[in-house]
């Protein structure tokens, strides 16, 4: 006999609490082996294929593509032979979850424990799943409306906390998703119709009493089955032929760091013109020699990693708790790349211990892997100083945003010829803006001076990164 496992959506890491769902790899009916990718997502970081650690028959599917689910939402039901797996565990496990995760991660829940809006709960592992043999998925009916009792088919509790915020009878709304499922489109589309907001008895609204709130009539309070009465908030007027771009995944992770800076770090900004003219020629000159070619990226990745061995308090962090500079004794190099799914910050880990050929080809591995949306979490995060080069969009200068929690960002206009006096002379030469914003909390304008300075003097002389190595 079969025993049905469930497996939930596990911890990816670095904090993450949700991902959407872009594809999945298996359908209702498929066979799986042990650590088979079932589904990837894609989560405020990167685009993860997940695991699953059961073997057998896929029995169900829980969420549709597009669908954003919780941590710990269930992903899909395998029917398996024997109920336990090996006990070497599955061998690829992410963080929060696996066949050797501790008992709390493991937790038990009996079948049929009723949630607060009288949906059941689905077994959740072996202990708790009835026995039955395994038989080929019948296929989805038509979408249905959920019927006036019992349980209300709906999985992601984002949708419920969605319908529970707005006052939305879920029993009243006809699922669009596969068995009459309801998703957050449905919700979304009860909101613009007050038939579907629970009521009273009788299944009427009861009317907005009269209260003054800004020229307005208070929103009438509704409630709904097996909890108290909430009140439906007002909705934002909807301009015509507006267009609405929900803040999630990597935009969303973006908006929340960039506003988080801006809220904790009391930023500054200074930045000079240097002439990269000799910069731009020992680049050539390198790159003439049989080898790798050397990225511009690169040399300026050498440069502020020797800037910050002579100002270590820009590569730094600031502990709030405990009221702490924490300066950090190695380099992990941040640099920022557009992509089509948005701007993201790999790291380059250790920059500090690679010469520019290894600098150049870790660049050349993570753009690449970047723009295929490949990276991971921890190619994403752990950075303690950002290079970031804006030229390539044809500008000459900005006032960078800190990467939090990090204490300092340089960065590089576009180089350009420009009139420049040279030994006395007015002459054309290859001009570069460079702007550092830092953390005023970890150092003063001097030292932030002193280190953008520096990086001039080595953009323009590179002669002088060869006596400080």
């Amino acid at each position: 006999m079969a025993q049905v496992l469930e497996f939930k959506l596990p911890d990816l890491g670095e904090g993450l609490t949700e991902a959407e769902i872009v594809r999945w790899l298996v359908q209702v009916g498929d066979v799986v082996a042990v650590d088979q990718p079932v589904v990837e997502v894609e989560t405020a970081k990167a685009m993860v294929e997940v695991p699953c650690p059961y073997g057998g028959v896929v029995t169900a599917r829980y969420g549709e593509e597009g669908t954003e689910l919780p941590v710990g939402a269930p992903l899909l039901t395998v029917a398996v032979g024997e109920p336990e797996e090996s006990p070497e565990g599955s061998g690829n496990v992410l963080v929060g979850y696996g066949t050797q995760a501790p008992a709390a991660r493991r937790r038990r829940v009996r079948a049929g424990t009723a949630l607060a809006d009288g949906q059941a709960r689905r077994p959740a592992t072996a202990e708790t799943a009835s026995s039955a043999p395994v038989a080929a998925p019948a296929p989805p009916p038509a979408a249905t409306p959920a019927p006036a009792a019992g349980p209300v088919p709906v999985i992601s509790p984002l949708v419920r906390k969605l319908a529970r915020d707005n006052g939305v009878d879920l029993r009243q709304l006809t699922g669009s998703g596969p068995d009459g499922l309801i998703l957050r489109a449905d919700v979304e589309n009860a909101l613009r119709t007050p038939a579907a907001r629970a009521g009273t008895a009788g299944g009427q609204a009861p009317p907005a009493p009269a209260t003054a709130l800004g020229g307005r009539a208070a929103p009438a309070p509704v409630a709904t089955s097996g909890e108290p009465s909430v009140t439906a908030p007002a909705q934002p007027a909807r301009a015509e032929g507006a267009v609405r771009i929900p803040l999630k995944g990597v935009r969303g992770a973006v908006a929340d760091k960039l506003s988080r800076s801006r809220r904790e770090i009391p930023d500054a900004t200074c930045w000079v013109d240097a002439d990269a003219t000799e910069l731009l020629r020992a680049r050539t000159a390198m790159n003439a020699t049989t080898g790798p070619r050397i990225s511009l990226l690169a040399l300026l990745a050498r440069i502020c990693a020797a800037a910050l061995a002579r100002f270590p308090e820009l590569n730094s962090t600031v502990d709030t708790e405990a009221r702490e500079i924490v300066r950090l004794d190695r380099v992990h190099l941040g640099f920022a790349a557009q992509t089509g799914r948005g701007l993201v910050v790999p790291v380059v880990r250790d920059a500090h211990t690679r010469d520019a050929e290894s600098l150049t080809a870790e660049f050349t591995r993570l753009t690449e892997a970047a723009r295929a949306g490949t990276l991971t979490p921890g190619e994403l995060t752990g950075g303690t100083f950002t290079l970031n080069n804006y030229g390539v969009f044809g500008v000459d200068g900005s006032t960078p945003i800190v990467n939090h929690p990090e204490a300092a960002m340089l960065g590089v206009g576009r180089i350009v010829p420009k009139p420049w006096v040279h030994e006395g002379e007015l002459a054309v030469r290859q001009v570069v803006q460079l702007s550092l914003t830092f953390d005023h909390r970890v150092c003063d304008g001097g030292t932030a001076g002193g280190f953008l300075r520096y990086v001039a003097d080595c953009v323009e002389q590179p002669a002088v990164l060869l006596r400080t190595l």
